[in-house]
């Protein structure tokens, strides 16, 4: 100990006097116990009353742990002073390692947890003995043994606990019962016992000091609340009573002692009250009501000098970690995190924090919990303040590596001031200037419906049918749903209405954009966390009045599914968007469910989530068309192979597996062409294949038509059931053989002999988009087999010609319905209808001698597919790719639109129709 000031270099030599002559003699000793003495009185006092420890310390320099006591009845007496004794003697060795760098600060917050656990679990241990002695064991009402749980909150249930810091305790229990021994106790009292007997043995101060402050004001009702409680009890409270800093609380709970399976399990069943299923922008109120609470307290108590509750401080880091992870925790799993440094890292990776906010927080967290425990080893006082003895200052200053307190407070402050910015920043997006500005007019008028107001200043504010957006107003807010809202989201009705009127007021069509705004809200006036979203975040709110005066197929989307508000401030929905490995793994995600209603739920949501992405980056013109309908396909794909596994493992659970069969979904159509369009159906033929005599092996069992019939029906209803989160796709299976007089699902050998023999013209054209979706891999390759020797097959080209002109000028009589002066998209002549069969017509014409013709089935592919071929020259196929991506580019418009896909003429339109008039002019 080097370059010290006399005042602390004599303060040291009076506690290291206290040590035995034989460790002052020795100068190696004194070198490592010196600066644990400039650290920490209480260190120095434990190694002066227990020399064993002090001995362990010096021998291995505090590598090996301290041995646990063994808490007997033998030696009942002593466990008090058993359990404080060991926790002084793992506490003096966490110092001792913290001062000489063994340990990080992760780590010794990491130790002072497991010191905290192994004397709950001791002391636990040790009392369950004495009770099932003297009232037996507790039994459920099946007769099972019931424990008590002891769940950890706050730093311990984060696995975080500061060096001398209280530890938050709830006890519960898992059922209700009675103890069956000789003086029967019923559940609660016996738990009550032994929850009191325990935090006694813990707690209580004796001339050994404590083993651990336990605080049990957590609990449901606080202090007026039972000291233990059922969990059939505690969902109740949870359920009518709990309150936004509960959720906090609970957060991190954690079971760190007694029955550890059955609280994970409560954990569990608590989830909901934690983390709701929707983006939770709600719980910024219950911040900021706690914010402000703690914000009196610091002021009413001084707390400026307190690192934990001041402004910057330790507490302000995990409430702006807790709040974020509130908000999304409910829909990202990942968010779900008990300690705060993994939850930073957490939500990182989903975009909520950038890498800079990352690394100033982790350093400042890092800093000031350092800081935290030399405060606290200094005396083992449990204390978040600042020293005001100079003495006191200069020993934590140099212990921490600075030459003075100066140094040191310097820092603190950098630290205090960045964390505050931050904190604060969280608060500052509603008080921000809102990217839509709404004037006091609107506002006034708003508020005064549905009685008052003027339309008049609906006309000044720029809407030109203000009387008929007035009318839709005030039939709004008459209605009950809007009259019977709570004060709290009351107001936040009257906060978003004038920024939504204003913001809609320049659309192209202001009456329908109020129209769907209208109706979307009625659908999340009932859902306060969405309110709270759109009120929180201006951003999104603005994104939202964009896309619904844009989109009438978005607006209805979210109306209907307000989990699609997320989307709106999801920063991935802004990115690169996701590829095919990317959509079969997320769906995927849905096989995880505990069952099948679980996962068709998680599934559609996650089918709507991404199409959802899709359609805003087709509608902000981030992608092209034909990239939206590939990933669309794709989409399709993944969902239908999803399905294909639930359908299977439930008729599986029934009937048994069919042994060596095999199973495919083939899809047709825009789905196999992988130009699948919003709100598209599917067209799907399902083929199996199997052993001769094939059953299924279940009890009971079922012949593979049957089975593999059976299979079919389970996934086109679970493709169209109807859940919470929508319905996945209507599906049509009219394109297998025989349409609609035929089977639903074909053996593979029926499918190639109907292709080969019986199928018409219009079948082969269909085949050639035909695609593998889902299902087992060997069918892939033998339908691609079949599907390879079908459209090879020698044809006469006059005939083929023929049969597909007739066909086209049937579809064309039945289906177009261009008008004067507009066109349909699809169906017109010169429209996609007409593209698809001048490519069908060349593959099933040229594949019998150019086999590269049947690899690709978009028909972007398939143009350069023919022009490699010399089918069509170079620049036709570039031409005619031109006119399709015109012609899918407003066919999407129209779908995003609710439009029906018939458009006014145009010169670009024109241009597409002449292009592929005169290449097909064969039709």
């Amino acid at each position: 100990m080097h370059d010290m000031p006399p005042e602390l270099d004599a303060h040291l030599d009076r506690l290291l006097a206290r040590l035995p002559a034989t460790v002052r003699s020795d100068a190696a000793a004194m070198a490592r116990v010196s600066p644990v003495a400039l650290a920490s009185d209480f260190a120095l006092e434990v190694l002066q009353r227990q020399p064993d420890v002090l001995a362990q310390l010096l021998g291995d320099d505090a590598r090996s742990g301290i041995a646990a006591p063994a808490l007997t009845p033998a030696n009942r007496g002593e466990w008090p002073a058993l359990l404080r004794r060991y926790r002084a003697a793992c506490s003096a060795r966490l110092v001792w390692r913290d001062v000489h760098g063994v340990d990080d600060v992760d780590a010794t917050l990491a130790g002072s947890t497991r010191l905290a656990e192994t004397c709950l679990s001791l002391a636990l241990e040790a009392l369950e003995g004495e009770f099932v002695e003297r009232y037996g064991h507790v039994r459920d009402a099946e007769g099972r043994a019931v424990h008590l749980v002891v769940f950890g909150l706050g730093k311990l249930g984060g696995g975080e606990l500061n060096f001398s810091s209280d530890i938050d305790l709830i006890y519960g229990f898992a059922a209700a019962g009675d103890s069956d021994g000789a003086r029967p106790l019923a559940a609660e009292a016996y738990f009550t016992r032994l929850g009191q007997q325990l935090t006694r043995l813990l707690d209580e101060t004796t001339a050994d000091g404590f083993s651990h402050r336990v605080d049990l004001r957590l609990r449901p009702f606080g202090n007026a609340g039972r000291i233990a409680l059922s969990f059939a009890a505690m969902e109740q409270y949870f359920q009518h009573e709990g309150r936004d800093w509960e959720r906090y609380a609970w957060q991190k709970a954690r079971p760190v002692a007694g029955d550890i399976e059955a609280g994970e399990r409560f954990l569990v069943q608590l989830r909901p009250f934690i983390y709701r299923r929707y983006l939770d922008y709600g719980a910024l109120d219950g911040l900021r009501q706690m914010k402000a609470m703690i914000a009196a307290e610091v002021a009413r108590k001084d707390l400026a000098d307190d690192i934990k509750r001041g402004e910057g401080g330790i507490r302000e880091i995990e409430f702006l970690a807790q709040a974020l992870q509130l908000i999304r925790g409910g829909r990202e799993p990942a968010l779900r995190e008990r300690r705060l440094m993994p939850a930073l890292e957490a939500l990182h990776a989903h975009a909520q924090i950038d890498a800079d906010t990352l690394a100033l927080l982790q350093h400042a967290y890092r800093f000031l919990r350092r800081l935290e425990n030399r405060l606290q080893m200094l005396r083992d006082a449990q204390t978040h303040r600042l020293p005001s003895d100079p003495l006191d200052r200069l020993r934590v200053a140099r212990g921490l590596g600075h030459v003075d307190w100066a140094s040191l407070e310097d820092a603190l402050c950098t630290q205090r001031a960045a964390v505050a910015q931050e904190f604060d920043a969280l608060f500052a997006v509603r008080s921000q200037q809102r990217s839509v500005e709404a004037d006091g007019d609107i506002a006034g008028y708003w508020k005064a419906l549905p009685d008052g107001g003027a339309p008049a200043v609906l006309e000044a504010a720029g809407f030109a049918d203000a009387a008929d957006v007035d009318s839709a107003l005030r039939d709004f807010a008459r209605s009950p749903s809007v009259r019977d809202l709570s004060d709290a989201a009351r107001a936040r009705l009257d906060r978003l209405m004038p920024v939504l009127l204003q913001a809609s007021a320049p659309a192209d069509r202001p009456l329908q954009a109020i129209r769907r705004l209208l109706a979307l809200l009625h659908n999340i006036l009932r859902r306060a966390s969405y309110l709270a979203l759109l009120d929180e975040r201006p951003a999104a709110l603005a994104r939202l009045v964009g896309v619904v005066t844009r989109s009438a197929f978005l607006a209805e989307r979210v109306a209907a599914h307000p989990l699609l508000l997320d989307e709106l401030l999801d920063a991935r929905a802004e990115g690169p968007l996701p590829q095919r490995g990317d959509l079969a793994e997320a769906c995927a995600r849905a096989l995880r469910q505990p069952d099948l209603e679980a996962s068709l739920l998680a599934l559609n949501e996650t089918r709507q989530q991404l199409s959802f992405r899709i359609a805003l980056a087709t509608l902000d013109g981030r992608q092209s068309g034909q990239d939206a309908t590939r990933q669309l396909a794709w989409l399709a794909d993944a969902v239908v192979d999803v399905v294909l596994a639930l359908a299977k493992r439930d008729l599986e659970a029934a009937h048994g597996a069919l042994p060596d069969a095999r199973f495919a979904v083939v899809g047709y159509g825009s789905l196999g062409g992988e130009e699948l369009g919003f709100g598209s159906d599917l067209d799907l033929v399902f083929l199996y294949d199997a052993p001769p005599g094939a059953q299924s092996d279940g009890a009971r069992p079922l012949d593979a038509q049957r089975w593999a019939a059976r299979l079919g029906q389970k996934i086109v209803a679970l493709l169209g059931t109807v859940t919470g989160g929508g319905r996945l796709y209507d599906v049509d299976v009219r394109l297998r053989p025989d349409g609609g007089k035929g089977l639903l699902v074909s053996s593979l050998a029926s499918y190639s002999e109907y292709q080969r023999e019986r199928a018409w013209t219009w079948e082969h054209q269909a085949l050639v988009r035909a695609r593998f979706v889902a299902g087992d891999d060997a069918m892939a390759a033998v339908f691609e087999e079949v599907r390879r020797t079908t459209l090879s097959a020698p044809r006469d080209p006059a005939v083929l010609r023929e049969d597909v002109a007739a066909m086209r000028r049937r579809m064309r009589a039945e289906l177009d319905r261009s008008t004067e002066g507009f066109f349909d998209l699809k169906q017109g002549e010169g429209g996609l209808v007409d593209l698809e069969f001048l490519l069908q017509y060349l593959v099933l014409r040229e594949a019998a001698t150019r086999p590269a013709l049947l690899g690709p089935r978009a028909t972007p592919l398939l143009l350069e597919a023919a022009g490699a071929e010399n089918l069509l020259d170079p620049a036709t196929s570039a031409s005619l790719r031109a006119a399709h991506a015109t012609l899918l580019e407003l066919a999407l418009g129209c779908s995003l639109d609710r439009r029906t896909r018939i458009v006014p003429a145009s010169p670009g339109l024109a241009a597409a129709r002449e292009t592929i008039c005169r290449v097909a002019r064969w039709s």
